[in-house]
């Protein structure tokens, strides 16, 4: 059915974003903290002459320099040269600037060549041993800072898993943060053309401390040498900067008003070769065991908070019917700044939504994530939680 999304009011802006009161009251920019990773003498992946930490750097810099055409919003750059910056004092300046949003850019690298895509990924524990090696690769470079080991006490380099703490303190931003890393990868993998690896949850030691919704964008594989060629020109920065700014601007104008730029992208035109690695976020799965979720018979108490799975947006309508929706049905769409955003299920059970989300994704639908309505106006998952 179709879902008539109404007026969000400043109330809603409010309890999804509550760290832009502040801001609000003193009608101050909205701010985006950019951090480009590695630096100085940590080089970050280093492959077919391609180095890490100048690619991050230019990357952010186009990205910046986009974001800074409108006059509403103001860029802070964890560096903007080639510095090293400690991982903890990265989310301390986007602390320090009441920042709306936390973006990080990286690039992927992996012993396997063939391995190629983007992937974004949002603070949180994983069971999957290739996010949690990514994590830790990432959060090694702490070893290079000085007096690293009072800095981080508690913290062990070779077990993300000992951020638990801070991931549970601040599972208020998640919902955010989740849609920010969906919408950035639907424009990678529609608009870019490029691979998407979907949305994940890993331990980054530079996420782990900023108190705002926040993502770590792999850009692609360095260690594959046509991606590498690609993140490291001209072309390919730039237009990598275009659809993570395009994503930005999104969320801006959806919560924070605005008017949406026209962002010109260029899409990839190269056929997408077979990649040999699975996707990391993703267990290689049985399709003869998919999950079949019993029918819910309850009727749906639309006073209570509602809750669907997300599956994409388009700018073309499509027909809600299973074929066009990897054999999912009971799909609904709402209609958002020339977004058609598709959605699967509807229940006012959270556990069950959890269930629907695990299906979408056995379905093929790795970026989808759940949302939460109450009488037919969209809330964030925080406040859905609580009702």
């Amino acid at each position: 059915m179709k879902f008539t999304l109404k007026l969000k009011h400043f109330a809603l802006t409010l309890s999804l974003f509550f760290i832009a009161t502040a801001s609000a009251q003193t009608n101050s920019k909205f701010k985006v903290v950019l951090d480009a990773g590695h630096g100085d003498h940590d080089f970050g992946a280093t492959y077919h002459g391609f180095v890490e930490k100048n690619i991050n750097l230019a990357i952010v810099l186009k990205l910046g320099k986009i974001l800074e055409s409108d006059p509403n919003v103001q860029v802070i750059y964890t560096r903007n040269n080639d510095t090293f910056v400690d991982l903890v004092e990265r989310a301390n300046i986007a602390n320090r600037a009441n920042a709306n949003f936390f973006v990080s850019v990286h690039c992927n690298a992996n012993k396997n060549n063939d391995a190629f895509g983007s992937e974004t990924f949002v603070m949180g524990l994983s069971k999957s041993a290739s996010s949690l090696a990514i994590a830790k690769k990432e959060n090694s470079v702490i070893t290079l800072e000085d007096n690293y080991k009072k800095k981080y006490s508690g913290y062990d380099p070779n077990s993300p898993e000992s951020l638990i703490s801070a991931t549970i303190a601040q599972e208020e931003y998640l919902d955010q943060s989740i849609e920010l890393a969906s919408t950035i990868q639907d424009g990678l993998q529609n608009k870019l053309n490029r691979k998407s690896r979907g949305v994940a949850q890993a331990p980054f030691m530079v996420l782990h401390k900023a108190f705002m919704p926040r993502v770590l964008v792999e850009t692609g594989f360095i260690s594959n040498l046509d991606e590498g060629s690609y993140l490291n020109s001209e072309e390919g920065q730039q237009n990598i900067a275009k659809t993570i700014a395009d994503a930005v601007f999104r969320m801006k104008v959806e919560y924070f008003g605005g008017t949406m730029p026209v962002i010109d992208i260029k899409r990839y035109e190269k056929p997408i070769i077979k990649d040999s690695t699975p996707k990391v976020n993703i267990q290689i799965k049985d399709t003869s065991k998919e999950i079949k979720l019993p029918v819910e018979v309850k009727k749906i108490d639309t006073n209570k908070p509602v809750f669907k799975i997300q599956l994409k947006a388009s700018t073309s309508k499509i027909e809600t019917k299973p074929e066009n929706f990897n054999g999912l049905d009971k799909i609904s769409f709402v209609l958002e700044k020339d977004y058609y955003k598709y959605m699967y299920g509807e229940t006012n059970d959270y556990v069950v939504a959890k269930m629907q989300l695990l299906e979408a994704k056995t379905k093929g639908y790795d970026s989808a994530f759940i949302v939460a309505f109450k009488n037919g106006i969209k809330i964030s998952l925080n406040e859905a939680l609580k009702k």
